[in-house]
């Protein structure tokens, strides 16, 4: 059969992806993706280190970037992100703002990162206090807490597990969970850290259950790299993408009568859930052992 005549594959706009070494989330990335863009992923070199500020600062050395940007260079991108929320956070607003000018300087095309999309998407829907969920230590997150606070943005309630790898593998239910408790004062909106956490399905369910907003790093990511290059990101039922569900329930912040999440059970500002969480070898965490979870187990949530 003769195909001459279709012209050949419809032209592509290219977003360029730098991510860790231990990034396993591929997929959820290009859920946020329309079909007239391609991703084109490249990973930092590997090192022995666990999750930890010391990795975070190891994946987002300016001389890593640069040979990362490079290598994305040769096919042409549009626009480069990189895809790590503590890699991107670690060294404050200032150092995000160096990281996105050493990209920038490397490949010579617009750059940004998964903490400055972050600011970026809270002060397009108006948050200024949010709620925070991690797979990290505490330590990790205490320093997300202060990369907020510097871009002018106060955590209401936060919790997080305390893994120190395979976040990839944390299922659904405790990223629920872990909201639930997180959600506590008057938070405007709720962000999920971290682009190894899985997240795009649960998104619609938190913010019907919340009533308000639901960012997540991925999420967020794919929004700004998109809408730098004039695209819009897919996502049903994403306050951040779908401007009817911005308007609906999803908009109700913790300013409203009853507040966000009336009717579950409040819990203090800082909740861990150290123990909640397995590592798939089975190892538990602070010498405790967890429940296992099976690999498939979704947290009841059907596949989109």
């Amino acid at each position: 059969m003769d195909v001459s005549f279709l012209g050949g594959p419809q032209p592509q706009l290219g977003v360029g992806v730098v991510a860790p070494f231990d990034f396993a989330l591929d997929r959820e990335l290009w859920r946020w993706v329309p079909d007239d863009v391609s991703l084109h992923l490249t990973r930092t070199p590997f090192v022995p280190v666990e999750v930890s500020l010391d990795l975070a600062r190891l994946v987002s050395e300016h001389e890593t970037l640069h040979a990362a940007v490079q290598a994305l260079c040769a096919v042409s991108p549009q626009v480069i992100s990189y895809a790590c929320t503590s890699g991107s956070f670690v060294a404050g607003v200032a150092g995000e703002r160096a990281m996105c000018a050493a990209m920038a300087q490397a490949g010579e095309v617009p750059s940004l990162t998964t903490s400055g999309a972050l600011i970026e998407a809270l002060r397009e829907i108006g948050a200024r206090r949010i709620a925070v969920v991690t797979p990290y230590t505490k330590s990790v997150t205490d320093s997300l807490e202060d990369y907020l606070g510097e871009a002018g943005i106060t955590v209401t309630g936060r919790a997080y597990l305390g893994l120190t790898r395979h976040i990839w593998k944390v299922p659904y239910r405790d990223v629920v969970d872990m909201a639930r408790a997180a959600v506590v004062g008057s938070a405007d909106a709720l962000f999920i850290s971290c682009t190894n956490l899985p997240t795009y399905d649960v998104i619609p369910q938190l913010e019907a259950e919340l009533r308000m907003p639901v960012l997540s790093a991925n999420q967020v990511t794919m929004w700004a790299a998109l809408r730098a290059i004039g695209v819009q990101a897919v996502g049903p039922y994403q306050a951040l993408l779908d401007p009817v569900a911005r308007r609906g329930p999803a908009a109700m912040s913790g300013s409203d009568a009853e507040g966000p999440g009336e009717g579950l059970p409040r819990a203090t500002p800082e909740a861990a859930f150290a123990a909640s969480s397995v590592p798939p070898d089975g190892e538990g965490l602070d010498g405790l052992e967890p429940p296992p979870y099976p690999p498939e187990d979704t947290g009841g949530l059907p596949p989109v």
